[in-house]
């Protein structure tokens, strides 16, 4: 029989979509479940950007330009000079996802056995696309003791070498909505000039910051235009998960001609959610201020809940709409399966996502979940009840 390849067999399962089959055969036997694992947001789509696909009279569905509709790149261009980010739409490659151009600037900045920095927990499909790379990871570890802080600096430099070629950072953080203050992205900044190393910012929750709080892009930065890589998509600002339209941003014209190289061989990001992606920057602020005080309130009514679940420790997360809980067992990854499996209460039950998958250390994160805040008021409510009953009764009969 033909081998697989290793890479193949050591591509990771996504912890987040993993236990799909599981859920599938609970809602077959007619459980209802409330799904706290995947940052799909229930917020409504602008009208601006479905209307546009709406009202488009295209005869032929013809490609793009490999990089995006020129269009689209100015028009992203101008809505990035208003964050205090002065890029041209010479520096944006639009791409099919955040994932997309994640895997752009591993290709155009990574050869096989080189290596990237990474703060974890991080987003899970880093560790796939690492794979799918060549690249080993050198994790760093953030505790939910500091809400998920950048570690030391004196850390990251421990773990440089000859095949350091970059540090990674989610920014507000997928899975713990944390947001990196000036302070920290300066002090990246001044460790990625010092080694000669690029930084990889991807930034697809930037909208989505509380409290007052500043999203701060490692763009804004003018000394690091040579070494700063910016990924952001369209998913979560505007809800437009299904479309499928990111973008890889830099000043480095070589590496954005190389990324161009990848953006060529596979043609063309679609057309018709280019077009809607076009449309949704014409979005009015008011529906992100609505967003904000949505999120913001579903935050802390999940973040205030859990804290009053006995043996449950919770980081508070200043951006994007995640949370990494600490929960009273000893495998996430068992008692997910069970909530979907063996539990449920008046024949519902919750859907989390276990933590270890958003390392890359082995065995870490046993026993925290990653929890979306992505649910109405009610829904989330009725989550909390049920993991608290669920909770007591997997610890009094395990």
């Amino acid at each position: 029989m033909p081998k697989i390849s290793h890479k193949g067999q050591e591509m990771p399962e996504s912890p987040i979509r993993k236990l799909v089959p599981f859920a599938e055969a609970a809602i077959r036997k007619g459980k209802k479940i409330y799904q706290l694992n995947i940052g799909q947001p229930d917020i409504k789509t602008p009208e601006v950007a479905l209307n546009a696909v709406k009202n488009h009279n295209i005869e032929v569905l013809s490609y793009s330009h490999s990089a995006g509709f020129e269009t689209y790149r100015e028009k992203l261009a101008n809505y990035y000079k208003k964050s205090s980010i002065p890029v041209e739409k010479e520096d944006i490659i639009i791409t099919t996802g955040g994932s997309e151009a994640l895997l752009f600037a591993m290709g155009s900045i990574t050869d096989p056995g080189d290596e990237v920095i990474i703060p974890e927990p991080f987003y899970a499909n880093y560790n796939g696309f690492a794979i799918a790379s060549g690249v080993t990871i050198k994790p760093i570890e953030s505790t939910i003791d500091t809400n998920f802080a950048l570690p030391p600096i004196a850390e990251f430099e421990k773990l440089i070498t000859n095949k350091t070629k970059a540090i990674l950072i989610c920014n507000p953080g997928n899975p713990t909505g944390y947001l990196y203050t000036k302070d920290e992205i300066k002090q990246l900044a001044d460790l990625a000039l010092k080694h000669d190393l690029f930084i990889v910012s991807d930034e697809v929750y930037r909208e989505f910051a509380y409290e007052g709080a500043q999203h701060h892009s490692i763009m804004s930065i003018p000394e690091l235009s040579e070494n700063a890589i910016m990924v952001d998509s369209v998913s979560k600002r505007y809800s437009m998960c299904g479309a499928r339209i990111g973008c890889i941003v830099s000043k480095n014209k070589e590496l954005m001609a190389t990324a161009m190289k990848f953006a060529q061989a596979r043609l063309s990001p679609p057309s018709f959610a280019q077009i809607a992606s076009e449309a949704a920057l014409d979005t009015p602020q008011e529906y992100f201020d609505d967003v904000i005080e949505q999120y913001t309130f579903r935050r802390n009514l999940l973040v205030e809940g859990l804290q009053k679940i006995e043996g449950v420790k919770v980081a508070k997360p200043r951006g994007a709409f995640y949370c990494i809980a600490e929960l009273p067992v000893e495998n996430t990854d068992d008692f997910a399966k069970w909530l979907l499996e063996s539990f449920e209460d008046n024949n519902e039950t919750i859907m989390v996502a276990p933590a270890a998958g958003f390392y890359s250390t082995p065995n870490t994160g046993m026993n925290q979940v990653r929890i979306a805040y992505v649910l109405k008021k009610e829904d989330l409510e009725r989550s909390l009840e049920i993991l608290e009953k669920a909770l007591k009764q997997y610890n009094s009969q395990n």
